[in-house]
């Protein structure tokens, strides 16, 4: 449960900033976007080796 205290004479906008700030630090809403539906394990990692090739093509990229 996340706590944001209010300090007096605080904007409420200011304070809802806040809160979302802390929420998407905390990863519950990707946690919850990777329970909603089911991935197979290979899905899963060809996602990740193409992650891994876009990654390594932008460091061979720079080295150049």
């Amino acid at each position: 449960m996340l706590i944001i205290p209010i300090k007096e004479g605080e904007n409420i906008d200011r304070a809802l900033k806040r809160f979302k700030r802390k929420f998407d630090k905390t990863g519950t809403k990707r946690a919850l976007q990777t329970r909603k539906q089911y991935v197979k394990p290979s899905v899963k990692r060809r996602a990740q080796i193409q992650k891994a090739q876009y990654i390594q093509r932008l460091r061979d990229a720079e080295e150049i």
